[in-house]
């Protein structure tokens, strides 16, 4: 395994850069990288001291800087200590600046201006908050999505994640022997989607959580493998006579789970159109 310095500089929080950098390193199962992370690099001071941290570490460089005048240091300086140096953002700013006929604004940060979409991003995540595991059932036809299933499914994870795209996700625990709320039955607005679990890998995840909270697993259902078998089966099958889609989350990330459920909120908000 060959270890390498990966510097990271962007002018905004890092993030671009970060998905980047991540999505294109797993195809390389050779290379463990050491990453450096500079971000808010908006000075030539500051870049002064990515320049010093490139030339103690020299490795491959990715940049999201869109400041020219910063920008050019940088790739200058890689040049001079012989690294990569890869602005990520450059062949789709200039597509998109040729497709558009205009130039760039070249400001830094703008996709975390204080705006509209922001502030329903923070609105879905408070809603997301307040309507965790069962909460606030009164309030079902706010949502946009509503998850449910047995416990250890990824709903919370998966809610919280979709509240950072905008959508305003609750979620609703399967619980053996308990009841639906009627509010959720009778709801028409939102999507509601089923997530189940693999009865075995569910255990796992279940006898992992309550040694996590130092409870004991002895004579409980809840990670015994017959019960869980039977509470995933009748979770199915409360889904299938509601018509809900359902995704088996064993072997997803909780990106995939949400991009599958985004697909089928497309669906249904055009259905609804």
């Amino acid at each position: 395994m060959t270890i390498i310095h990966l510097h990271l500089v962007s002018d905004a929080t890092g993030e671009t850069i970060n998905s980047v950098a991540r999505a294109c390193l797993v195809q390389f199962d050779v290379a463990e990288p050491i990453e450096h992370v500079w971000s808010l690099i908006r000075t030539p001071g500051q870049m002064d001291r990515v320049i010093q941290g490139i030339e103690a570490n020299p490795g491959p460089v990715l940049f999201t800087m869109v400041n020219e005048k910063l920008r050019q240091p940088l790739v200058e300086a890689a040049r001079r200590i012989g690294v990569p140096c890869i602005p990520v953002l450059d062949p789709v700013i200039h597509s998109l600046a040729a497709y558009f006929g205009v130039e760039m604004s070249g400001r830094p940060g703008l996709q975390h201006a204080l705006d509209a979409e922001y502030f329903d991003r923070i609105a879905a995540m408070d809603y997301a908050l307040a309507h965790d595991d069962g909460q606030l059932y009164s309030d079902l036809e706010g949502a946009d999505i509503v998850l449910v299933g047995v416990s250890r499914t990824s709903k919370t994870p998966t809610c919280i994640y979709l509240a950072n795209r905008g959508i305003k996700a609750a979620n609703v625990p399967v619980v053996p022997g308990c009841a639906m709320p009627s509010e959720l039955l009778t709801t028409k607005k939102p999507l509601v989607v089923g997530l189940t679990k693999d009865p075995e890998s569910l255990v796992q995840v279940r006898r992992n959580r309550l040694r996590m909270i130092a409870e004991g697993e002895d004579e409980t259902d809840y990670v015994d493998i017959e019960s869980v078998r039977a509470e995933v089966t009748e979770a199915r099958r409360l889904c299938s006579k509601h018509g809900w889609p359902v995704i088996d989350v064993t072997r997803r990330s909780i990106e995939e789970t949400a991009a599958q459920i985004m697909s089928h909120y497309a669906r249904h908000c055009e259905l609804a159109g």
